[in-house]
């Protein structure tokens, strides 16, 4: 079995607090949206339960699996850690087609939804920082072949122009564009980095997300990330002149 990174308390500590902001942000922000959407307040409560369990209890299970060193295993055909990236998928996708992700739809104007995006910039300097730390191969920071940080980096802008009217429904299209490109960039190059394929050889192996707190980054901010594309994708061709209530 692989072995765990040597990571500084900073590289670790920085992982941890986002994971659990990005946690505890978009539970919030689900809650926020019920009640702009117009759902009851008892109703929105429930789900905002739900939510809030289901969210702590994905981190716990994610956590563990990190810790027990079964995500490790590359050597495993299939390999455990091919199985999380399918459940990151998976838990995504269901995410944004549920109640929950109906609420954000209704209750979100495009603005707020490309804004939630914003995250991004700190996380690629975190991973620009493991990278330099030689716990994170070089390809997946912004001085190899990830170019996510352009999502986290135009977030805010886009936002202000959408919300001030200057820009429209086209710009976030474009922008939606962008960011679920680069994601899925980063996405193609953390997979093909594993073992199992070693794209760019033995020495630049992506094995440092199947320990924990690192494990958080697919777990927690790749869904995040997928969860805000998907919502405004939704948004974008379903319910285009949707606006959220007062």
């Amino acid at each position: 079995m692989i072995q765990p990174p040597e990571a500084t308390d900073f590289l670790r500590s920085s992982f941890v607090w986002l994971a659990l902001l990005l946690a505890v942000g978009f539970v919030w922000i689900g809650h926020i949206a019920g009640r702009r959407s117009g759902v009851p307040p008892h109703a929105n409560g429930r789900l905002t339960g739900i939510a809030m369990t289901a969210t702590s209890a994905w981190l716990a299970a994610t956590w563990a699996a990190a810790s027990s060193g079964v995500l490790a295993q590359f050597d495993r055909r299939p390999p455990p850690f091919a199985l999380l990236f399918l459940a990151v998928l998976a838990v995504s996708a269901s995410v944004a087609w549920s109640p929950l992700g109906l609420r954000l739809l209704r209750g979100l104007p495009l603005w707020a939804l490309v804004a939630t995006q914003v995250f991004r910039l700190p996380l690629e300097l975190v991973m620009h920082e493991a990278a330099l730390e030689g716990v994170m191969p070089v390809q997946m920071s912004y001085s190899g072949r990830n170019f996510d940080i352009l999502t986290g980096l135009t977030a805010i802008p886009v936002a202000v122009l959408i919300a001030t009217g200057i820009g429209g429904r086209r710009l976030a299209l474009a922008w939606n564009v962008l960011g679920t490109l680069t994601l899925a960039n980063i996405l193609g190059i953390a997979l093909v980095s594993t073992p199992t394929f070693a794209m760019f050889g033995p020495e630049r192996l992506n094995t440092w997300v199947a320990y924990p707190p690192f494990v958080w980054l697919p777990a927690v901010m790749v869904v995040c990330a997928l969860i805000g594309h998907m919502v405004l994708w939704r948004k974008l061709f379903v319910m285009p002149t949707t606006t959220p209530r007062p």
